[in-house]
Order: C-alpha cells, then sequence, then structure tokens
C-alpha cells in the first residue's frame, strides 16, 4: 500500500502564505509522482483557493472538519455537499482538538463520517486516548471504543475510510509515541478494521501525534502504519516533503 500523507494547517494560513506554501511544495515535487500520496486540509475559507492551485497536480485536499448535518438552520456549519462543491477529497472528523474544545462525541464524530462518505468524501476519523487514560491502561479501550462509533455508523463502508491514530499527548506537545507503541496501537486498530470489512487492506490508518521530517521514517517503517496526519511540519514546505519522501 503507498504510503498517505496529510497535512492539517489547522488555523494557520492567509491567502499570500498558502501559495507561497503550495508552490513551494508543488516546485519540490518537480513534475515527478511523489513516493506517497499526498494531501493538505486547511481552513474553510481557503478551499477554494487550493482548489485553484492544486487542481491537476499530485496533492489531493480536503477541509479539516463537516457537519453532522446535511442543511439547514445551523449557522457556522459547512455541510459535506458544501465541500465536495470545492472538489475536497478527504474531510478530518473527531480531531482531538474538536473532541477536546467543541465536546464532539463519538456519535457525532460517526454523523460527520458517514455525511462525508454520502457526499462521496473520505473521512479521516482520529482516534486517540490523553495521557491520563494511557497511564490508566486504557488506551486500548479508548481507541476501539472510538472507531467502533465510527463503523457502525458507516457500516459496510468502513473500506472507505481513513483512520487516523493521534495520541492526544503527543499533539502540538513535541512528544512523539516511539515507533513500537504506535505500531501495538495501529495492529489493534487493524484488527477492529479487519472485523468489519471484507477488505481491510484497502485502509489507511495513519499516525497523527508529532510526526515529523526527524522521526517520519521510522514510523512508517513499521507494518501497520501507512502513512501520517502532519500538523505544523506541513506548514513548512521542505519539511513536508521529507515526510512524503520518507513513505517511499
Amino acid at each position: 500500500m503507498k504510503k498517505l500523507i496529510v497535512g492539517n494547517w489547522k488555523m494557520n494560513g492567509s491567502l499570500a502564505a498558502n501559495q507561497s506554501l503550495v508552490q513551494a511544495m508543488l516546485g519540490g515535487l518537480a513534475g515527478q509522482a511523489p513516493a506517497s500520496h499526498m494531501a493538505l486540509c486547511a481552513p474553510s475559507p481557503y478551499l477554494a483557493q487550493l482548489q485553484l492551485l492544486l487542481t491537476g497536480s499530485a496533492i489531493a485536499w480536503g477541509a479539516q472538519d463537516v457537519s453532522s448535518q446535511e442543511q439547514g438552520a445551523f449557522t457556522g456549519e459547512v455541510s459535506a455537499v458544501m465541500l465536495k462543491d470545492f472538489a475536497c477529497r478527504y474531510a478530518i472528523v473527531g480531531h482531538s482538538e474538536r473532541r477536546q474544545y467543541h465536546g464532539e462525541t463519538d456519535s457525532v464524530v460517526a454523523a460527520k463520517a458517514q455525511r462525508a462518505l454520502a457526499a462521496g468524501i473520505t473521512p479521516i476519523a482520529c482516534v486517540g486516548e490523553t495521557l491520563a487514560e494511557r497511564e490508566a491502561g486504557q488506551t486500548e479501550v479508548v481507541v476501539k471504543r472510538q472507531l467502533a462509533a465510527v463503523i457502525h455508523a458507516v457500516a459496510h463502508c468502513t473500506s472507505e475510510i481513513v483512520v487516523a491514530y493521534e495520541p492526544v499527548w503527543a499533539i502540538g506537545t513535541g512528544q512523539t509515541a516511539t515507533p513500537e507503541q504506535a505500531q501495538s496501537v495501529h495492529a489493534v486498530l487493524r484488527g477492529q478494521i479487519a472485523a468489519a470489512t471484507e477488505h481491510p487492506e484497502r485502509v489507511h490508518i495513519l499516525y497523527g501525534g508529532s510526526m515529523n521530517a526527524a522521526n517520519a521514517a521510522s514510523l512508517l517503517a513499521q507494518p501497520d502504519i501507512d502513512g501520517g496526519l502532519i500538523g505544523g511540519a506541513s506548514l513548512k514546505a521542505a519539511d513536508f516533503l521529507q515526510i512524503v519522501a520518507a513513505g517511499a
């Protein structure tokens, strides 16, 4: 399986900065097919810009969130159908920051995944434990519960999702799970997916806890780590391209 490297810009960017960053990435690829599949997930106001800059390139694009509702009186929400208008390939759902700061529950995350799939967008469903949950020995219970909600909602379409394991204690902290720690959780998730679909080999399971240019190769060498969900390093073209190359 070819690796999948997804940049999550979070709440960063401007029209000028985005253009410089994307042009540097495209220039770095120099017309060659990248070693890994690539995508950039930007704040919603910039999706039209990404569509303009990336159409016809090797880099796909997506959103950082999607509404659990189809349409209607939900001020500030962005529906999956709207994202499809901008040719989004992916939508991140259930990122730990959404769960933590916006109170998103497993059932809300599952509904968002279902909405994305219904619109022809691949959801990147995030799961992960806090430091307290890890120290209590609850890692496996937590991530399996979070993924089970998504699997239940998307049912026979489970093979069409992407899963991202992002230990909450390793996001933006500079801490990273060791390759062995990450692999052990990815193996658990792989088994759960295998029990839910006839085609588990289609599902990329990404690692999303402070993967960077320095540690990407050792993480991506693990048998069940199929790529990365990259935060800070996706804002630096050279670093992001180095991670993409590490997936070879």
